[in-house]
């Protein structure tokens, strides 16, 4: 780009030497030349700059269109998967249907036998009856002959009692089937939403580590070790998450089904004691016939037993179904709980767009003030743009600065004091913002729960120099919705616990640059932290209209002399 001659060089060097009008006309024309030179530079910059935004939206464009497309096949395939299983847990169905309509054919065969052998056994009784009716025994056979008859009339009671037992035992063994056949298509749908989850946070993954474009050799020398550190901060942070997630689900469905193996393991003894309890009485009523005098001992007992168990069984039936009822509103609940996952997903993909945006619309405000101001026909300056950067909640300034070579030199403006402060916690303790004299430091219960604080540790470091060190007493307690407050001795407060401690061996928390307060708990472990940051900036002042930018809280602030335009994502 060629430099522009200030014209009042070129007046005085006019007014020192006479010069023809030809030589006027020349070093006129070089002045226009020079100043269409320096137009032309500024509009190829501006394509160029058209040009790479144009290439970035093309990459944008390609990427969203091959993530489409990745998601909807891996969905179709996951989906054609889990058909298939579904298909082939029917064809299951069907055939354990099948056998066990085989083996109630059996059992009934069984029963018809059982009743053509006993129905002999009761016309020998009534024949032998018959024989010893004699007149001088009358009233004894009589007796007998009418306790017969009460057997006669009792053993179909009991057959019929075997029978429902028999049905209900049946019945007991479809539901145990029917309970292992859901908790199997529970496990399946667990791995497939396992499958789909992991499948997401890969795509989610490989998005992201996509969204990286280039950028000028000289931004990309000062933001690149910043923006690594971030983006790695972030990946570590998404993967502790998932891990957690994934633990925790993992966990709980183990759980459940270690639950439903115990039921069925103990419905499993419960049926085979019915068998074997069904078989004994199956053999007692074969004895009937050899212990008349015992017999109506013997169906009482086992009327009483068949009772018990039709309640054991009734008992039974109601506890499946109190557990069929829970897992499935255990199902809905993770159902939701992966709905919810989902839509914060989304809702950060959302914000990430949202960002990108409003970057976008930063850019065209510069540019748009750029020719606003009309830089691009200065034909006498140049100007050039100093940046100050920070992290997430620290002020980004930039300023318009004339070079002295060209302007007159501009007073020095006053230094500005920019302060970051950052907060993390990982319990329901957090340290609230910081006291920069150092008298004291306050901490605050989030949670509905009183947090018992017993050899904890206080513990601040200010710049390079020695750790001061506060430790709790053993049995102190701070409430829920509560805080406590710190002081050191100098701060001139009075202890008055258990909302203000005093520290009577340390007269200061401490002030300076770099300010790092962390809570220690009675394991060694920071549950707690927060630094703060103090970096002084000049700022020039000149004869033209300043420009600052800030950045606070992920809001972005474009502020001139008269005019100020606040940009909310």
């Amino acid at each position: 780009m060629a430099t522009a001659t200030p014209s009042h060089e070129a007046r005085r060097s006019a007014a020192s030497t006479p010069l023809s009008p030809t030589r006027i006309s020349r070093l006129q024309e070089k002045q226009d030349l020079q100043h269409l030179n320096d137009r032309l530079a500024v509009y190829i910059e501006r394509v160029r700059s058209l040009e790479l935004e144009n290439d970035r939206l093309m990459v944008k464009v390609s990427e969203k269109e091959e993530v489409t497309t990745r998601e909807v096949s891996g969905l179709k395939a996951l989906y054609e998967a889990e058909l298939a299983d579904a298909r082939r847990v029917l064809d299951e169905t069907a055939k354990e249907r099948a056998r066990l309509q085989i083996d109630l054919g059996k059992a009934q065969a069984d029963l018809e036998e059982a009743t053509r052998s006993y129905r002999p056994k009761e016309d020998f009784i009534a024949s032998y009856v018959r024989q010893k009716q004699k007149p001088f025994q009358l009233s004894y056979h009589s007796f007998l002959f009418n306790f017969s008859l009460q057997l006669i009339l009792v053993c179909p009671c009991a057959e019929d009692s075997h029978a429902v037992a028999k049905h209900q035992l049946e019945a007991e063994t479809l539901m145990r089937v029917d309970l292992e056949n859901r908790c199997q298509s529970l496990s399946e749908e667990l791995e497939f939403r396992k499958n789909m989850f992991n499948e997401e946070m890969r795509e989610s993954r490989r998005r992201q580590e996509q969204r990286i474009v280039e950028v000028d050799s000289g931004v990309r020398q000062d933001y690149e070790f910043k923006l690594a550190q971030a983006l790695q901060d972030l990946r570590k942070q998404h993967d502790e998450q998932v891990s957690l997630y994934k633990e925790e689900l993992e966990q709980t469905f183990q759980a459940k089904l270690d639950n439903a193996k115990v039921s069925s393991e103990m419905n499993d003894k419960a049926v085979s004691t019915a068998r074997e309890e069904a078989q004994e009485a199956r053999m007692r009523i074969e004895s009937l016939a050899y212990q008349l005098s015992a017999l109506q001992k013997q169906v009482s007992t086992s009327e009483d037993r068949i009772r018990e168990l039709e309640e054991i069984l009734s008992a039974e039936r109601d506890k499946h179904r109190n557990t069929i009822e829970a897992k499935e509103q255990e199902m809905t609940e993770l159902r939701d709980r992966m709905n919810a996952q989902l839509s914060e997903y989304q809702e950060l993909l959302d914000v990430k767009l949202a960002l990108d945006m409003e970057i976008n619309a930063y850019r065209k405000l510069l540019e748009g003030e750029e020719h606003r101001l009309k830089l691009s026909h200065s034909p006498s300056a140049r100007v050039t743009v100093s940046r100050i950067t920070g992290s997430s909640s620290s002020r980004t300034a930039k300023r318009k600065r004339v070079e002295a070579t060209d302007l007159p030199e501009a007073g020095r403006g006053e230094g500005q004091l920019l302060v970051s402060e950052e907060a993390t916690a990982s319990g329901a303790v957090t340290i609230s913002p910081t006291d920069m004299d150092g008298n004291a430091v306050t901490l605050t219960n989030d949670s509905e729960q009183d947090q018992p604080l017993g050899n904890w540790r206080l513990k601040r470091q200010v710049d390079d120099g020695d750790e001061v060190i506060y430790k709790f007493s053993p049995k102190f307690v701070l409430k829920a919705g509560q805080s406590v407050t710190v002081w050191s001795a100098d701060a001139g407060v009075a202890h008055s616990p258990p909302s203000d401690l005093l520290w009577k061996s340390q007269g200061s928390w401490g002030t300076g640059n770099d300010i790092i307060t962390s809570l220690i708990n009675a394991d060694g472990e920071e549950v707690a932290r927060r630094s703060v940051a103090k970096t002084q900036v000049e700022v020039e002042n000149g004869d033209e209209e300043e420009e600052v930018v800030q950045t606070v809280s992920g809001r972005v602030f474009l502020s001139k002399s008269d005019t100020q335009i606040f940009l909310f994502p």
